[in-house]
């Protein structure tokens, strides 16, 4: 083993069967890290930008009502961000990784994170205005052009790829550090999982990507719509992994 590889191995206990568990993952990392603690902050601000009224508290009703109509956009902002969180959170808890590689990796999904609120916002905006016919949400621009629609849905996918590939980086990173963590039959199984989870949302972003810049602007919507496929995709790869993980179950009781 590598010198860095040899440290985290040193950092693992000694008897990881007494560690506590998640769905029969042993937990190596209970105690928040630093860095996980950033990110936990990090998080808390892009929360903060999303506020349903960003330039003022409102001061009369007129204006209170208008606010609200914010409400249903800052819900989905809220449920996307906190998939993104849960996500980062499983994995220190799972793994306690805190070496220079993983450090990396999360600040890059901050800085990215910081970004992609805007476009994340204004989609979803303009999602529930479509939706309502205009009772809630917010659209683009009247003045919008082609190649703006087409630009935001762009760094959208952009973004939603980015993240999404973050985090499978992370979990790709405890995947090479399997043998130092001593990850288990079971443990591999699940890393591996979550490793084919997390290509869903970058693949589906691609093909979004993709349909930004190739579809008519009079269907363009479907770079939008075409995300709800993963409700499909996840039910199903949790469907398989779940099998998985029983085959695993039932051969380690048989040894």
């Amino acid at each position: 083993m590598t010198q860095s590889e040899e440290e985290i191995a040193s950092a693992v206990p000694a008897n990881l069967d007494d560690l506590p568990r998640l769905r029969g993952f042993r937990l190596r990392g209970l105690e928040m890290t630093r860095l996980e603690t950033f990110i936990d902050a990090a998080f808390a601000f892009a929360i903060s930008m999303l506020v349903i009224a960003p330039q003022q508290i409102p001061d009369n009703i007129g204006a209170l009502l208008g606010a609200f109509k914010n409400v249903p956009a800052f819900i989905c902002c809220i449920a996307v961000l906190g998939i993104f969180w849960r996500g980062h959170w499983l994995w220190s808890r799972r793994y306690g990784l805190e070496d220079g590689v993983s450090i990396l990796i999360s600040w890059m999904m901050i800085v990215t994170m910081l970004i992609f609120i805007y476009p994340l916002k204004a989609i979803f905006g303009a999602m529930w205005y479509l939706l309502s016919n205009g009772n809630v949400g917010q659209p683009f621009s009247l003045h919008t052009t082609e190649a703006q629609a087409r630009t935001i849905f762009a760094v959208y996918a952009l973004g939603l790829i980015a993240i999404s590939a973050e985090i499978l980086l992370l979990n790709l990173r405890a995947w090479q550090l399997r043998e130092p963590l001593r990850l288990n039959a079971r443990e591999q199984l699940m890393t591996r999982g979550e490793l084919t989870g997390w290509s869903i949302p970058v693949s589906v972003g691609i093909v979004s990507l993709i349909f930004s810049f190739i579809l008519p602007i009079e269907q363009i919507a479907w770079c939008g719509w075409v995300y709800f496929l993963m409700s499909i995709l996840i039910r199903v790869h949790r469907f398989l992994h779940k099998r998985r993980l029983e085959a695993v179950s039932a051969a380690g009781a048989k040894g």
